[in-house]
């Protein structure tokens, strides 16, 4: 094994000036083979298809969101491309994740936090997200920039600084590793999991 939204903004950051590589932020945050990744909120695939890839045949992808047709999409793509290791199922994070606890070295939030934040959700993302998380597990947030103020992206008053971010997840058991701006668009903010649920919950499959 590797190492130890409801309201989610759809675009294609290949289309922007300025934008980014989804494999380059993968590699930024250090998805290697062998890893078990989760990809939250992961839309068609943006992330989960260069992650499988990346964490190869001896690793696992699971891709989840809460809309059945995006799921869809991404499970024809992994399909087509015999991508067996991309587990990919309809589901709120905020709920339930259908992966067992203690099993995930990656998890990957791309622009979906400031929704969860506005809505005030974090606890229960969190809580959940720190059930599948292994011990010195990685959660890493991708989203959109605050002092940037043209599209992509939510309005101005609904995104988060980097320093809003930190503040919202080291008080759930996080400690943060890294911020950087990635991009023209987006900041990549990296954590790591110090504090584990007393007694996690058992997932389902």
């Amino acid at each position: 094994m590797g190492r130890s939204s409801r309201d989610r903004m759809h675009w294609s950051p290949g289309h922007l000036d300025g934008a980014f590589e989804p494999r380059q932020v993968l590699e930024q945050i250090g998805v290697a083979e062998g890893d078990v990744f989760l990809d939250a909120g992961c839309g068609e695939g943006r992330f989960s298809i260069p992650a499988a890839s990346m964490v190869g045949a001896s690793g696992k992808v699971y891709a989840a969101d809460t809309s059945a047709e995006r799921i869809a999409a991404l499970e024809g793509l992994t399909h087509h491309s015999g991508l067996d290791q991309v587990e990919a199922f309809v589901a709120d994070v905020i709920e339930q994740i259908p992966a067992p606890a203690n099993t995930v070295d990656v998890c990957l939030m791309a622009n979906v936090f400031h929704d969860f934040a506005e809505k005030g959700a974090v606890r229960g993302e969190l809580s959940e997200i720190k059930r599948v998380l292994r011990p010195e597990g990685t959660l890493a947030i991708l989203d959109f920039r605050k002092d940037v103020d043209r599209p992509p992206g939510p309005p101005l008053s609904r995104r988060l600084n980097p320093l809003e971010t930190e503040r919202l997840v080291s008080r759930y058991g996080f400690r943060q590793e890294s911020s950087a701006e990635v991009g023209r668009y987006h900041y990549l903010s990296i954590f790591r999991l110090v504090e584990k649920p007393a007694k996690p919950e058992v997932g389902c499959r």
